[in-house]
């Protein structure tokens, strides 16, 4: 057994990003929902996500951007992200280990909650504009 280490490069978070979406993409709950969304745009999809991840761990500022209204209207609820997490912490967990992998798992929950909470919210708005007019 390989004595694991922590994420520590840009080619460390490459590993993660591909193995995490690689599984992400053959997830039958998940997977069809990124895979209709993102189609033929995964390499673009992967780069960002590079820029992301290096960004809020290796404090590289190397993405811009908002994250959340990419995500806005996807047909998803709780237990997709809920799913999501599950497969960022099994990946996470089977290549590294150390305070920035625990860092990686904390933000990815973290967003997961946000994103779920603000999709809940704007569905709600809409419900409710539409009743109201």
């Amino acid at each position: 057994m390989t004595l694991q280490t922590d994420i520590t490069t840009l080619e460390d978070i490459k590993l993660l990003v591909d193995t995490f979406y690689s599984k992400v993409q053959k997830d039958e709950f998940i997977g069809p929902i990124f895979n209709e969304k993102i189609g033929n745009r995964w390499p673009e999809h992967l780069e960002k996500m590079y820029r992301f991840w290096q960004t809020i761990l290796l404090e590289v500022h190397s993405y811009s951007g908002s994250p959340f209204p990419p995500h806005k209207q996807l047909p998803v609820a709780k237990e997709h992200f809920d799913r999501w997490m599950e497969i960022f912490t099994e990946t996470t967990d089977s290549l590294f280990s150390g305070p920035l992998a625990e860092e990686a798992k904390l933000r990815a929950k973290n967003m997961a909650e946000m994103f779920n909470y603000k999709i809940d919210y704007f569905r709600n708005l809409e419900k409710n504009q539409t009743n109201n007019s």
